[in-house]
């Protein structure tokens, strides 16, 4: 095994579990193989072929909580034509890679959550409701599945990370509208625009409200100069890594309903690409296109996520 795939697993999801080892053929039957258990447990899930990492009570008590991940409704904001308010994480693990996080999530989040920490390699542990075991399970399983790639994130903007509410909130609607951006300390002269709250060009008054900001910066960047478009959801958010021959794109489908015949758009010209589909195993693209410095392909159908790779 490679020293990347050891990292990989290392900091991957796993699902805390209480339970004893008499419970193993329930986690065997839903292909739950890497757990987070209480550390009185730990020798009896390796020796029986788990891959297991002690948890503590005050270990998991210092890792950072992550909201479930999805879609919700937000009170006095329900309206026809208002877009779905999706809880993503993504960003927050961005901002903050070295953390330790914690999904507590109710039933019917856990493939997401694992999915979203996968996506984002952030080193996370799942408290899961027993009743999302196989679902997890078939999420954990797929993620395995998807070959390593040791790639950066790509950014058409850098954002001045003053680890404020507010930054941190223009941070997250950014992220949302799938502009992607790379969190500094300071300007970074490799990017046209450097976005700092409470400068003159982007006031604090302006960041009170996340959502026209990130319109702003959408406007002044160009749809032309994005690195990454997705038509037709406001449900699905990427992530892209790449190094220049190829990018990996990672999609998450938040909304909890499939999406059929998601169109994407990816600055750069990639000749072959193909995709890993949760639930659909390895799929060839549909409609690859590739002109104008620019690659458009089509997915026949989005469940929870997806990862695609082009060259």
């Amino acid at each position: 095994m490679t020293a990347l795939m050891l990292l990989l697993l290392a900091s991957g999801p796993c699902v805390y579990w209480t339970q004893g080892i008499d419970s193993r053929p329930t986690l065997e039957a839903a292909g739950v193989k890497r757990l987070c258990v209480p550390p009185d447990q730990a020798g009896a899930w390796k020796a029986a072929g788990f891959s297991v990492a002690p948890a503590t009570a005050p270990e998991l008590a210092s890792r950072e909580e992550l909201p479930p991940p999805g879609v919700t409704a937000r009170a006095g904001l329900a309206s026809p034509t208002r877009s779905p308010w999706v809880v993503a994480s993504g960003w927050h693990v961005a901002r903050n890679p070295a953390a330790k996080y914690v999904y507590t999530a109710p039933a019917g989040k856990a493939a997401l959550a694992a999915a979203e920490a996968f996506a984002y390699g952030a080193d996370a542990v799942i408290k899961i409701d027993p009743a999302d075991l196989a679902s997890a399970g078939a999420m954990m399983a797929f993620l395995e599945t998807v070959p390593p790639a040791d790639l950066s994130p790509v950014a058409d903007f850098a954002v001045l990370d003053d680890g404020s509410a507010v930054t941190g909130e223009v941070m997250n609607l950014l992220t949302r509208r799938n502009l992607l951006f790379r969190p500094v300390k300071a300007p970074d002269s490799r990017f046209r625009i450097n976005v700092r709250i409470g400068s003159p060009e982007y006031p604090k008054e302006e960041a009170a409200d996340p959502s026209a900001f990130a319109q702003k910066v959408r406007s002044q960047l160009t749809d032309d100069q994005r690195s990454l478009r997705i038509f037709g959801s406001e449900v699905v958010i990427g992530r892209l890594i790449g190094d220049g021959s190829r990018v990996r794109l990672h999609l998450l489908n938040y909304g909890g309903r499939d999406i059929e015949g998601l169109r994407v758009r990816v600055r750069g010209t990639y000749r072959s690409g193909e995709a890993y589909i949760a639930g659909a195993g390895k799929v060839a693209l549909v409609d690859q296109t590739a002109a104008d410095g620019s690659t458009e392909f089509s997915l026949p159908r989005l469940q929870t996520y997806a990862v695609v790779d082009l060259k």
